[in-house]
């Protein structure tokens, strides 16, 4: 494969010292005596000194070389800070390799949308892109010098975590695929502050209960601002998300009740079977009651047009009396 690493920190370059054991690898740096000075030297001593850049490695550097750099690739990977990304993201949207970057956090600036994840960023910087991220619990002096690691790729084009997978999956670096591309980027970015609180923890002396504690209700939270701002959790949450990517827990209340309304649906024509006829229309009557009004609810729903307090309190008792109904008839059968 080509791929170009956008970026010669220190996770770019350890990326692509990686990457380049087995592929045609690009590594560009934003400043053109940067790139001179690794070219020179193979070795990245400002962010990565100690290690000696790949033999095959290319170095490149420059505005003026980036479009240079950007023809022919098959993979591009984003190895700026946070708040390089947009700007970067607005370079390569014409291109039409899949492209993933590699930093975590919300953005910051004040002069865009504020509190943005990555994926949205791309969203309003490059709609075009086929993107995604590469994440994970990972030290890049530890990549480099090809320590066991394991990353996540994460995005809604299969194309995009298969090239990631197939550039950098090893025995030493392992990359598995997810579409929860929302989950990965809050972990993340919340990860950072969990770790900056466990060295607090550490610092002042609070003991390993104090560490354990924290760690633990950290990752529970995390997880409830992962699935708050429409990480998929699990996959059956993957239904209830509207098209913005938050979860709606209105139309998953409606869905519920619609679920066990057509199941409700097929007991009553088995119950057909085992009781009297006056009970069995009674059950198919109530049940028809309960699909028609679980229906409605989710076919406005999708329009945006919600009956809020309606759900819960119709439906359950409506259920109740159904279930009531079915095994009365079924006792009597």
């Amino acid at each position: 494969m080509n791929i170009a690493v956008l970026g010669a920190g220190a996770w770019g370059t350890a990326l692509a010292i990686h990457a380049a054991g087995a592929h045609k690898v690009t590594l560009w740096a934003r400043d053109a005596a940067q790139a001179n000075a690794l070219a020179a030297d193979r070795i990245n001593q400002r962010y990565l000194p100690g290690i000696t850049l790949a033999a095959g490695l290319d170095l490149a550097g420059g505005a003026a070389q980036l479009e240079n750099v950007l023809k022919g690739q098959d993979l591009i990977v984003i190895a700026t800070p946070m708040s390089g990304l947009r700007e970067m993201l607005r370079a390569v949207r014409h291109v039409k390799a899949p492209v993933a970057w590699l930093c975590k956090g919300f953005e910051t600036s004040k002069s865009e949308s504020f509190g943005l994840l990555a994926h949205e960023i791309s969203a309003q910087a490059a709609p075009e892109l086929i993107a995604g991220i590469l994440s994970g619990p990972s030290f890049a002096q530890e990549v480099a010098r090809g320590l066991p690691t394991a990353l996540v790729a994460a995005s809604q084009h299969a194309s995009v975590r298969d090239a990631l997978v197939n550039a950098l999956h090893g025995p030493r670096l392992r990359v598995y695929a997810t579409d929860d591309i929302v989950g990965v980027e809050v972990g993340g970015a919340v990860k950072n502050v969990l770790a900056i609180a466990a060295g607090l923890c550490d610092g002042l002396g609070l003991g390993l209960n104090a560490r354990a504690a924290l760690i633990t209700r950290g990752l529970a939270e995390m997880s409830r601002l992962g699935v708050a701002l429409g990480a998929f959790g699990s996959h059956a949450l993957r239904a209830t998300l509207t098209a913005n990517g938050r979860l709606d827990t209105y139309q998953t209340a409606v869905q519920y009740h619609l679920i066990h309304a057509l199941a409700l649906v097929a007991v009553g024509l088995l119950t057909a079977h085992i009781s009297s006829p006056q009970l069995a229309w009674a059950g198919g009557l109530l049940t028809l009651g309960v699909l028609i009004f679980s229906g409605s609810l989710y076919i406005l729903s999708i329009f945006n047009i919600r009956i809020m307090g309606a759900v819960t309190p119709f439906g359950g008792v409506a259920l109740l009396l159904g279930w009531a109904c079915f095994a009365w008839a079924a006792y009597r059968g």
